[in-house]
């Protein structure tokens, strides 16, 4: 009796397409799960972000504006050090642009100060929205000083984000002061900072970027330093400025983590989680909460902000990374 050979053959065959079907669903749950670990990251390192502006907020009470800066750059350098170069070796140090590694450390370290600046005069809350327009700003920037093309919707998204920042500063009302121009400063260079940034990338290993950001940063400020040392009333004090350079280290480690498990196009909207984080920080260590103006305001940045990043990210394939002190 004869076996019909076409039997085997097509067993054989749907065996291979289950198989097929079976190891393609295996390697969507992976990447699946790679996606919702790269998001739990980023809002992990977003909650370090508003801890660490918490932080600082009350640091400004205590602690000279300058030596809080060079504790929380020479503690993450330190600990930047410590885990890498074990692990990279001198493979770390090499980079194509030593100049613009400089440039970028010392526009970060600006941000940085007129990010301890505006929070000592200004609500987290409010103060961590209008530093996250500064994805809109580097669309700004991209078409006056780049000379890149920005479609009509990415217009409407930047008009919507500084109509947002409007909203909350209110010129003219009670809300509106000198102190609104610091964290504005901080928007602009850190705007110049992720277009440094999105230029190096295309060259550079991102965690050789972020060892000497750290390491220019603590060397800058080392130099003025000692002119407003002082010693503090507390060992507290001393705690709260570890906590300042922990939480800005592990917020760093988390974003790079996150963008190894995710596309940034994915993620970058998640970085506007920070304002919620802000508002809880604000209210549990100021009892401060945000009137009905400042809400829609930073709704309107949210969402435009969140949108502008996404496209940004979209075109040009590199990371945003928030501005945090």
């Amino acid at each position: 009796m004869s076996q019909n050979p076409g039997t085997g053959t097509d067993s054989a065959a749907a065996v291979a397409l289950a198989n097929a079907r079976a190891a393609q669903q295996r390697s969507v749950s992976k990447e699946s799960e790679r996606i919702l670990a790269g998001i739990g990251l980023v809002i992990l390192a977003v909650a370090c972000f508003a801890t660490l502006d918490t932080a600082t907020k009350y640091s400004t009470l205590g602690v000279p504006i300058l030596m809080g800066v060079w504790f929380r750059y020479a503690f993450q350098a330190v600990a930047t050090t410590l885990v890498l170069l074990p692990l990279r070796g001198t493979e770390l140090l090499r980079t194509r642009h030593p100049r613009y590694q400089a440039l970028r450390g010392a526009l970060l370290l600006a941000s940085s100060i007129f990010a301890f600046l505006s929070l000592r005069y200004m609500p987290l809350a409010e103060f961590t929205s209008i530093v996250l327009i500064a994805p809109l700003v580097i669309t700004l920037l991209a078409a006056t000083t780049l000379k890149e093309h920005v479609s009509p919707l990415r217009w409407s998204l930047v008009a919507g984000g500084f109509l947002g920042t409007l909203v909350i500063l209110r010129p003219g009302g009670g809300a509106f002061s000198w102190a609104i121009f610091l964290p504005l400063g901080l928007v602009l260079s850190n705007a110049w900072f992720q277009v440094l940034t999105s230029k190096l990338a295309q060259t550079e290993n991102p965690l050789t970027m972020h060892f000497y950001t750290g390491w220019v940063g603590t060397l800058l400020v080392s130099l003025g330093v000692p002119f407003v040392w002082t010693s503090l009333p507390s060992w507290e004090w001393w705690a709260l400025l570890c906590l300042m350079g922990f939480m800005g280290t592990v917020g760093h480690f988390m974003l790079i983590l996150a963008y190894q498990r995710a596309p940034a196009s994915t993620l970058t909207p998640y970085l506007y989680a920070q304002i919620a984080f802000a508002m809880l920080g604000g209210w549990i260590v100021f009892s401060h909460v945000p009137d009905s103006f400042s809400l829609i305001g930073m709704a309107m940045i949210a969402v435009c902000g969140a949108a502008g990043a996404w496209l940004t990210v979209r075109e040009r394939r590199v990371p945003i990374e928030p501005a945090e002190s």
